[in-house]
C-alpha cells in the first residue's frame, strides 16, 4: 500500500513553506509553480491544514501563509492526519472483520505495521525535513568542489 497523493502533497506543500516562509507569507501560487501541484488542490489541502492550525493565512496584498506553529512543532504525521489521510495497511481499516466479519489471521501484523509507520513519521518534523535538505546540498557542494579540484588538477 501507499500514501495517497493527498497525502504526500500535503508534504511536500508544507516543507515548501517551511523552507520559503523566512521570506514572508507564501502564496498558495508560489507553492503550486514551484512543486507542481493544481491551485485548487492546495486550496483544499491548506483549508484542513488551517482547520487544525498547522498554517495561518494572511489576507489581501502581499497575503500568503506561514506555518502555524514552528517547524520543529509540526511532525509529518500532523500533517498527513490533517488532510484525512493515513496509510491502513489492514484491509478492515482496523475494524477487525477483515475475514467475513471475523478478524484475519495476519490482522495483528498489518495493525502493528500501521503503528510503526506512524510512530517513524511521528518522529520527523519539517525541521527535520528542511535539515536534511540543507544537508544534501552541503554534501552535493562537496562533491562538485572536488569534482571542479580534480578537473583542474588533470588539465594542469
Amino acid at each position: 500500500m501507499r500514501l495517497s497523493t493527498k497525502g504526500r502533497y500535503a508534504v511536500t506543500a508544507m516543507l515548501d513553506l517551511a523552507l520559503n516562509s523566512g521570506r514572508g507569507p507564501v502564496t498558495l501560487a508560489d507553492i503550486s509553480v514551484n512543486q507542481g501541484i493544481s491551485l485548487s488542490y492546495l486550496e483544499q489541502l491548506f483549508a484542513a491544514l488551517r482547520a487544525k492550525q498547522l498554517v495561518r493565512g494572511i489576507r489581501g496584498p502581499g497575503g500568503g501563509y506561514y506555518l502555524g506553529k514552528s517547524a520543529d512543532e509540526i511532525t509529518i504525521a500532523d500533517v498527513i492526519c490533517a488532510v484525512d489521510e493515513w496509510v491502513e495497511f489492514t484491509r478492515c481499516g482496523g475494524r477487525e472483520n477483515c475475514r467475513g466479519g471475523e478478524r484475519c489471521l495476519t490482522h495483528s501484523l498489518w495493525d502493528q505495521l500501521s503503528d510503526e509507520i506512524f510512530t517513524f513519521l511521528s518522529e520527523i518534523s519539517l525541521a527535520d525535513l528542511v535539515e536534511r535538505g540543507q544537508r544534501k546540498l552541503r554534501q552535493d557542494e562537496r562533491v562538485d568542489n572536488r569534482s571542479v579540484a580534480v578537473r583542474k588538477q588533470r588539465a594542469a
